[in-house]
């Protein structure tokens, strides 16, 4: 099991994705309103933040902010968000939850710089520049501390492990739900997907004017 640094400090997780799920955009877009609209997604899906202490703030999504400033007035931006919850579909067992999954968002953001965009007789504030957004995603068998300091659960650890819970199961829900946030920041971005189901008109207006999309 990989061990995730950072602000959760060696819990041992369970990696659900087989690789990193990745999504780069090199065009025109509104680098706050594609923030705000991440966020909205993260929040309808119950993702929340923790801090050292394993407490929930959803204003603390983000761990890490760097920004470079090049001789030209371009940016480079790096920022990190680290997202955890307890699983929707694991039940409850004692007094805690089953299992917790957990959430790593990456951004680097590549020669940002201010511009405008009219579009309808309308004109909009912009950015130019290049977003890279890479996402990871864990489970944690949070059942197992609950079981060690019960005198009859802490027997049947390996038991629950072995026979009873459907790990496999848990980790492709997770993997399907990244796959869906892949996706819908590629819908944002107006980037090729490809769906096996029809996909509806996003909630969030997107804020990207990519060149290839000359009615947008």
């Amino acid at each position: 099991m990989p061990t995730i640094t950072g602000h959760r400090n060696k819990k041992k997780l369970i990696q659900a994705l087989p690789s990193e799920m990745r999504v780069k955009y090199k065009d025109i877009f509104n680098l706050v309103d594609f923030y705000k609209a991440l966020r909205y997604w993260l929040e309808e899906y119950n993702w929340t933040a923790e801090d050292d202490s394993g407490k929930t703030d959803g204003d603390f999504y983000e761990t890490l902010y760097l920004e470079k400033i090049g001789t030209d007035g371009s940016k480079e931006i790096r920022f990190e968000w680290r997202l955890s919850r307890n699983s929707p579909s694991s039940g409850s067992i004692g007094s805690g939850q089953a299992v917790k999954q957990y959430l790593d968002l990456n951004f680097q953001c590549y020669g940002v710089s201010n511009t405008e965009v009219i579009r309808d007789g309308i004109k909009y504030k912009a950015n130019k520049g290049e977003v890279e957004v890479k996402m990871n995603a864990y489970i944690e068998k949070s059942f197992e501390s609950t079981f060690e300091k019960h005198p009859i659960l802490k027997h049947f650890i390996t038991l629950f492990n072995r026979e009873i819970y459907d790990w496999r199961e848990r980790e492709k829900e997770l993997y399907q739900e990244v796959y869906v946030l892949q996706n819908f920041i590629k819908q944002w971005f107006k980037l090729k997907r490809y769906l096996p189901y029809e996909e509806a008109k996003a909630f969030h207006e997107s804020r990207a004017w990519p060149s290839h999309h000359k009615e947008d």
